[in-house]
Formats: C-alpha cells, sequence, structure tokens
C-alpha cells in the first residue's frame, strides 16, 4: 500500500511504547495515515487501525502482527538492527515525507532511556517544518518551532521545555508571560505554567521548544 502525500493529510505515527489507550484511538481523525514503528504495529493491530507502512529493524514486532499487516497490504520497511536512528526517528523520518502534521501515540511507558529519547527526537530541524505532537496518555507534548497555538482551555497547566540549546520565547494567553525572552535549556523558568485564555499562542524566534500539558 502506498500512501498518499496530499501534504493536507495527517501522519499517525504509532511506536513501540505503552500502548495507546482506547481514549486517544477515539480522537485520532478519520481514516488517518499510519505509520507502524517496529512492535508499534502490534498496537496498531490491536487497535484496529489500518497500517500503511511498517519501519524498523523489527526485532520486537510480533510474528503474528508482522504476517496480518503484509497480508493486508501494509509495506515494510526493514531496517539492519545496528543502525544510527532508533526506529521512531525512521517512522518520523518517513511520515515527514507525507504530511504537515504529525501525531505520535504510544510513544510512553517503557524505559526511561527510550522516553528521552523519543522525546527529544521529535524536536529535530529536520522536521521543523511540520507540526509535531506526542500523545502520553496522561499528557501531551507539542513541538514549537515558530509559532503553534495550544489547544487547550483556559485553567490548563503548560510547562515550556528548551531542547538542543537556549530558545527564544514570546507567549500569549498565559499566566507568567514571556515576551522575546531567553528559556534556558537548564532551568526550570517554564515548568507549571497555566493559560488564562483558550488557545495560548507560543512564538518561537530561535531555537524550539517542547510545550508538555499534562492532563488531569
Amino acid at each position: 500500500m502506498t500512501p498518499p502525500t496530499d501534504p493536507g493529510v495527517t501522519v499517525v505515527v504509532v511506536a513501540g511504547g505503552d500502548p495507546p489507550t482506547p481514549e486517544e484511538i477515539a480522537r485520532l481523525p478519520a481514516n488517518p495515515v499510519v505509520v507502524a514503528a517496529d512492535h508499534g504495529l502490534d498496537h496498531a493491530v490491536a487497535a484496529g487501525l489500518t497500517v500503511a507502512v511498517a519501519v524498523g529493524d523489527m526485532d520486537s514486532v510480533s510474528s503474528e502482527a508482522l504476517a496480518a499487516a503484509e497480508q493486508s497490504g501494509t509495506r515494510v520497511e526493514r531496517h539492519p538492527p545496528d543502525k544510527d536512528q532508533t526506529d521512531l526517528e525512521l517512522a518520523l523520518e518517513l511520515a515527514a515525507r507525507l504530511a504537515d502534521r504529525v501525531i505520535v501515540i504510544g510513544v510512553g511507558g517503557g524505559r526511561l532511556d527510550h522516553l528521552i529519547g523519543n522525546l527529544t527526537v521529535l524536536a529535530s530541524p529536520a522536521w521543523a517544518g511540520i507540526d509535531i505532537e506526542a500523545w502520553l496518555g496522561d499528557a501531551q507534548a507539542v513541538v514549537v518551532h515558530g509559532h503553534r497555538a495550544l489547544e487547550v482551555e483556559p485553567g490548563t497547566t503548560v510547562s515550556l521545555f528548551a531542547l538542543g540549546g537556549p530558545a527564544r520565547v514570546t507567549t500569549t494567553g498565559l499566566k507568567w508571560p514571556l515576551s522575546n525572552e531567553v528559556l534556558d535549556p537548564l532551568t526550570s523558568r517554564g515548568v507549571s505554567n497555566r493559560a488564562t485564555t483558550p488557545s495560548p499562542g507560543i512564538a518561537v524566534s530561535e531555537g524550539v521548544v517542547l510545550a508538555v500539558i499534562p492532563h488531569p
């Protein structure tokens, strides 16, 4: 199966961490283009998602899920186990060529080093022209290159983290605003802000920011 290349299409990347929750599956756009990263194929099949492409070294996917996907027409892109990129990074590289918005699910849980690596790779400058967010069950992580309006209601906690170096940030609709100020990655200044208006805005003129939104 060859995925469409319509730039308006949202691509859903299913990672191999904790299985996505039923609530996350229900929130996905209708008929999404789905890319599964290795064991994420098991999660996607279990959730009833139609996978366009499965990518990775396939060292943790079940033989049953792999066989079912191949039988249904899923394209499988295999990579050697000794590689420089994680399976999620390979999936994002593919997804970035297909659409202008990427939602990553199944990224939480498991090993701490995997979680840290997964969250940092989301902010790679390679995907600077794409809106990327990760859903982690009890939280959402939104990458901000340039400007992003957060889909939250007043009173929602919003924490901002500069990744890869200092970021120059301006915010609107947050209780403690930043006005063209530098957010350093080695401080906790951006932790536990609060939305005061619907859809607060984050503008980043230098660097990249990860906005983390815990869900009650």
